[in-house]
């Protein structure tokens, strides 16, 4: 079935009075109902006139160019198309204050993997209307608003496989390598080991035809990171530049908080003359937009600070010529913004 007919399928799947009826978050799934207005491509073109400061191959820098070429906020009819056959629905679940948990759902086999499900009810009233077998749980880290839902849920569907890479989480039972894939139907999920925030935070990385997205808990946000508790900026450095901002640039990052309108004022703060980030800023203030997921990693190249570390603006106002540490800097300026 095309991509955008399975789309309007969904939508019309008696999912929205579920989602939209939740009394417990302070925001909804706009993104399923309301288009994301698109950003101006001429935003993006001063950009392209010099390189990417960032230590990146000149292979990715060019796919960054291609990407912001083309670049479009997704709306509701464009979310999942692309040139091939997208088995892999993605479906954010809002849960407590500004968490999000996600479903993943392979409609080729009809199993589906939930990330981070600390209110697993929700979860599992989706579930069943989907008509879908859940088989697995994928935890990005050991914190309660994230792994707290893990007892009660295997509670009611007992035998999952839990996977996480830290002891510290409920009801693992499988631990993860760097790198390591595994399957969830067809799907294959590349845990990618993204340490910082919690010594054990995994990333997860799927690849459906032309499909690429990342669930980043708490270490990417759009346009911002984690704070690092278990880690010290050269840890976050490397999770950051070295991992996540080397996958495609039209990857779709799904991270664990809406906090988006909060990292693009402190974006803005430290960049002031950053139209990219101004402009987002401009867009995500607007109060129709309540949800502002997904991002991509080409966006968070333009407006996350913490990705441009090396950028020389960053480093004057930093005083540091170091990345690790303008990322330390950048941190410690966020914890008090």
């Amino acid at each position: 079935m095309a991509s955008s007919a399975r789309l309007t399928s969904f939508i019309s799947f008696s999912l929205r009075p579920f989602l939209f009826s939740s009394t417990s978050t302070s925001f909804s799934l706009c993104s399923l109902t309301t288009p994301r207005a698109p950003l101006p491509r001429s935003a993006f073109y001063s950009t392209l006139s010099r390189p990417l400061q960032h230590q990146r191959s000149v292979h990715h820098q060019q796919q960054l160019r291609t990407h912001l070429h083309s670049f479009q906020r997704p709306s509701h009819s464009k979310l999942f198309s692309t040139s091939s056959v997208i088995d892999m629905r993605v479906i954010p679940v809002p849960v407590l204050e500004d968490n999000y948990a996600y479903i993943i759902f392979d409609e080729k086999t009809s199993e589906c993997a939930v990330v981070d499900p600390v209110e697993p009810q929700k979860l599992l009233h989706i579930i069943q209307h989907l008509g879908a077998k859940l088989t697995s749980v994928l935890c990005t880290h050991h914190h309660w608003d994230h792994a707290g839902g893990n007892v009660e849920l295997i509670s009611k569907k007992p035998g999952l496989a839990v996977y996480g890479a830290d002891a510290r989480i409920p009801e693992i039972n499988y631990v993860v390598k760097d790198k390591e894939e595994f399957k969830v139907g067809a799907l294959t999920i590349q845990a990618l080991w993204t340490h910082c925030h919690t010594k054990g935070c995994v990333s997860y990385y799927i690849k459906d035809g032309a499909e690429r997205v990342v669930f980043t808990g708490d270490t990417l946000f759009l346009s911002g990171c984690g704070r690092f508790f278990e880690g010290t900026a050269a840890d976050m450095y490397n999770s950051l530049l070295h991992i996540l901002a080397t996958l495609p640039v039209e990857t779709k990052v799904y991270c664990g908080h809406e906090y988006t309108k909060a990292n693009l004022r402190f974006a803005h703060h430290v960049e002031p003359n950053n139209q990219h980030i101004a402009q987002k800023l401009q867009w995500c203030m607007d109060e129709n937009v309540t949800s502002t997921i997904p991002g991509t990693i080409g966006e968070e190249l333009l407006c996350n600070p913490f990705l441009r570390v090396n950028e020389p603006s960053l480093q004057a106002l930093t005083g540091k010529s170091d990345p690790i540490d303008v990322m330390h800097v950048l941190r410690e300026m966020k914890n008090n913004f």
